[in-house]
């Protein structure tokens, strides 16, 4: 297992994040910012990464987060740890990723209930079209779409 053509995106794909122009055309999103974070080899590497990423969203007061992961397989550990940074910390996550029906998740918990996966092949794997299973527009509605029913929800329980 391990990230093929299909599953990386383009550096074009990259410069026309369809989730960046989707969140950013949404006037019921508040944009704060982008959180790029590595894949590290070492899995307390992994944690601190998750853990660094959650607290920044906790400290700039996020209402939500999407987070999106470009590969599967072992990177999903860190994305893993990352929803479950954000979602103890009360913030509404919904995930972005490749799963297709052989790619399970190597790792999971109870913030994992919302993640988009945006496979698009057939038979649901990775195949050597280069970019085939990349985020599209569709994708991105769906994740923001979720995003705003789970914030809903938080906001109706106050």
């Amino acid at each position: 297992m391990g990230v093929g053509p299909s599953t990386k995106e383009t550096t074009l794909h990259h410069f026309r994040d369809p989730l960046l122009q989707v969140v950013s055309k949404d006037d019921d999103i508040d944009l704060l910012g982008i959180i790029i974070v590595g894949t590290p080899q070492d899995n307390e590497d992994k944690n601190f990464v998750g853990t660094r990423a959650a607290a920044w969203a906790e400290a700039m007061r996020a209402d939500g987060v999407i987070i999106s992961v470009d590969g599967w397989g072992n990177s999903h550990v860190d994305y893993a740890n990352t929803i479950e940074e954000i979602g103890k910390r009360d913030i509404p996550v919904v995930g972005l990723s490749f799963v297709g029906t052989q790619a399970q998740f190597v790792v999971k918990n109870r913030y994992m209930d919302t993640i988009v996966d945006f496979n698009k092949s057939i038979e649901g794997i990775e195949t050597e079209v280069v970019g085939e299973n990349n985020l599209t527009e569709l994708d991105a509605k769906k994740a923001v779409a979720l995003l705003k029913l789970k914030m809903r929800k938080k906001a109706d329980k106050r």
